[in-house]
């Protein structure tokens, strides 16, 4: 059976969506060799921005520009409607989901998730138990993954809630468009995304209890694949970006070491995962985190965007509930549809996934970045087997999904314009409201006919347009 896909510009008879039809008139009159000059600029100017990723486990670990499409992703705005709502419905369920696991864990009683599958999770901190957190809010910025499948359904692929990146991405590909092609702006109306740093600011100011709280981004450092994105937005926001070892604690309370003598800090937006965030309390070996900041932490003296123990609602293993928990949080039908999921911990689904390896992509359930998985159409005979192999061992660690047909979108290769399949990520923001930029970080996999859409695998990305109908 041939693989269907949608198409974002053209629908099936080859017209234009109306949607892309002022962008379609543009590139029609627009010459090639200028598209490509404005390509060369965009590389340059991106360049010289420093806007890089770093792509583990290559031979050098090396830094690589993120490759930038220059032809969008375009959303109606009544169709985006719909994505904000299911993506705002989504993150509430999940931060009521988290506030209910560290407390009465009323969903664990109800029968709905299995008890063993949350509290043997590695990501379920028990430090968290029963600790209360301002507003109840866990996931203060989250990104969720969005797919549109052949029928032109949007689904989702999965939950960011640890510390989800690439907003700075896109935030800089539409400076770049408005930059390079200050006409498409003019001719129609795009919403407008450039308050994201602003809205992030409120957001982790509203975290905490205090008038006006001191806010810090907390980096790895610069070997992190994405420090960029950590000093664009430190900067963006105008705070300070520090490092584990520009902070320290006394008296339960945080403090970050500046020229004029120790500042007291309030909230920190990390963007550090939990067992690097403090060596007495987590891994002892880590020396990336500030010695007692648990303790302070669970004092109340600061706040951490987002909070320990977040990760175990991401967990793949998990993202299969997410309807139930919306239903039973939220009493509502999710917006946004899940995709089908095998859980290879249960043996009747491990013996479907097991005859089905080479139709099915299979993921870690803590994987990230598009490591540890296996798209069964893409596989090699070899690598299916090694895979099995792998799956047999240790079944609990991995889920299987049927193979989505990602929709496609005109993007600029070396060959010319062609089509290439792209997800979308909006960034759900949780203070006093829920809030959602509207668009979101389109990424794109630039081999022909892959799926893999990650930075860490090559992808790219593309500015994404929410245009008014």
């Amino acid at each position: 059976m041939a693989r269907t896909f949608y198409d974002e510009m053209y629908d099936a008879s080859g017209a234009v969506r109306p949607h892309y039809q002022a962008f379609a008139r543009w590139l029609a009159g627009t010459p090639e060799e200028l598209l490509a000059q404005r390509r060369r600029e965009a590389d340059l100017l991106f360049h010289r921005a420093g806007i890089t990723f770093t792509l583990y486990g290559d031979d050098q670990d090396t830094e690589r520009l993120i490759p930038f499409d220059i032809i969008p992703r375009a959303i109606p705005a009544s169709e985006w409607r719909t994505i904000e709502r299911g993506c705002i419905q989504r993150v509430q369920a999940l931060n009521m989901f988290l506030a209910d696991l560290y407390h009465e864990q009323r969903i664990i009683k109800a029968g709905i998730i299995p008890a063993e599958q949350v509290l043997a999770n590695d990501c379920y901190q028990i430090a968290m138990q029963g600790l209360t957190l301002p507003h109840n809010l866990y996931a203060h910025v989250a990104g969720v993954d969005l797919v549109r499948d052949g029928d032109g359904s949007y689904y989702v692929l999965e939950d960011n809630l640890r510390t989800p990146s690439g907003v700075s991405y896109m935030l800089e590909d539409r400076k770049m468009m408005m930059r390079l092609f200050p006409e498409l702006f003019a001719a129609q109306r795009i919403a407008p995304i450039d308050h994201y740093p602003s809205l992030l600011l409120d957001t982790l100011k509203s975290s905490s209890l205090m008038d006006n709280p001191n806010v810090v981004v907390l980096t790895p450092g610069r070997f992190n694949s994405a420090y960029f994105e950590h000093a664009f937005l430190a900067r963006e926001m105008g705070v300070e970006l520090v490092e584990g070892a520009d902070l320290f604690v006394r008296d339960e309370k945080l403090f970050m070491r500046t020229t004029a003598g120790a500042k007291q800090v309030d909230v920190v937006y990390r963007r550090l995962d939990d067992a690097f965030l403090d060596p007495l309390a987590f891994n002892p070996e880590a020396v990336l985190g500030v010695p007692g900041l648990l303790s302070t932490y669970r004092s109340g003296n600061v706040v951490l965007a987002n909070a320990i123990g977040t990760g175990v609602a991401d967990d793949k293993s998990i993202y299969p509930y997410v309807g139930e928990m919306i239903r039973f949080y939220l009493d509502e039908e999710p917006i946004l549809k899940n995709v089908p999921t095998w859980q290879c911990r249960n043996p009747s689904e491990l013996s479907h996934v097991l005859a089905n390896l080479g139709e099915l992509v299979v993921k870690e359930t803590q994987g990230s970045g598009g490591y540890g998985m296996l798209v069964g159409p893409a596989a090699t005979k070899a690598e299916i087997e090694a895979f099995r192999q792998r799956l047999i061992a240790k079944p609990d660690g991995y889920i299987a999904q049927p193979t989505l047909c990602l929709s496609t979108c005109p993007t600029f290769v070396e060959s010319g314009v062609a089509p290439r399949h792209i997800d979308l990520r909006p960034f759900v923001l949780s203070g006093k409201e829920t809030r959602v930029v509207p668009g979101g970080l389109t990424r794109v996999a630039l081999r022909e006919g892959s799926l893999v859409v990650n930075s860490s695998q090559g992808g790219g990305t593309k500015d994404t347009w929410v245009v008014e109908d």
